[in-house]
């Protein structure tokens, strides 16, 4: 089922991720209250890890029980484990070496140097494993329902590692893939496809900066996903987008109420 996007509009960048941060809070200690552990797909880049650091500023980040908490990844450079261009590696120093996570429950992408060596499609089916063994019958996927999935938006409109026209983005069986060829640096990469986002309750799209103006206009603008795959995004009962009012510049006013304070 798709959803029609609701979007918030921040003055800046920096109050964008403390508000995406607190909101992302109240989800996730919901979710554990209704359910008794929540998930949660991370995404990388200049807004994902943004608001992992300001996750781990607020003063409410100990309402979570980080014990009772999973956590995805969208998608992740194929480069060895440590490396610094690696989402995880950037996660665990914004937030995650500084909260009680339960390691078994922080579900890493595999790295090059990893189990599948350095096939990036073979690594990729096993992430794809690891998710159909995570998903619950009721879900009807073979991805869990996860309770957010974030994801940032790029200047192109990629999301994840799914850039525009490339084979990824028109996946539709598998969950995983690996990703060859990227326009951006590193060319290999793997990525969560459109069918595994949309097995997510909520998807919220982040977007800051003027540099993203551009593609959350098309995106926003009823664009197919094989052009623009952020418009492909979007989750079972909620799809938001986060902006800041640059990203937001060249939106039509009547898509969104005036930036929030």
């Amino acid at each position: 089922m798709s959803t029609a996007p609701q979007l918030v509009v921040h003055r800046d960048k920096e109050l964008m991720a403390q508000a995406a941060a607190a909101r992302l809070i109240t989800k996730i200690v919901d979710a554990q209250a209704a359910r008794g552990s929540a998930s949660v797909v991370l995404t990388g880049g200049r807004n994902g890890n943004g608001l992992l650091t300001a996750l781990g500023a607020s003063p409410a980040r100990d309402a979570v029980d980080w014990g009772r908490l999973d956590l995805w990844w969208g998608d992740e450079r194929f480069l060895p484990d440590g490396d610094p261009d690696r989402n995880v590696t950037q996660a665990r120093e914004a937030l995650l070496d500084s909260v009680p996570l339960d390691p078994a429950r922080v579900h890493a992408m595999p790295a090059s140097d990893g189990p599948y060596g350095n096939d990036a499609d073979a690594a990729a089916e096993g992430y794809a494993a690891e998710l159909a063994a995570a998903a619950q019958p009721e879900n009807h996927s073979a991805a869990p329902a996860f309770d957010v999935l974030l994801l940032g938006v790029g200047p192109d409109t990629h999301v994840a590692s799914l850039f525009p026209e490339l084979p990824a983005v028109r996946e539709t069986e598998r969950t995983v893939v690996g990703v060859h060829g990227a326009p951006k640096p590193p060319p290999t990469r793997i990525s969560l496809t459109l069918p595994a986002i949309r097995s997510a309750r909520e998807v919220w799209l982040l977007a800051a900066g003027e540099d993203k103006a551009k593609a959350a206009a098309i995106a926003l603008s009823g664009a197919g996903e094989i052009q623009a795959p952020a418009a492909g995004a979007h989750g079972r009962s909620r799809t938001l987008w986060l902006l800041d009012s640059a990203a937001a510049s060249q939106l039509p006013r009547d898509l969104y109420p005036p930036a929030s304070p």
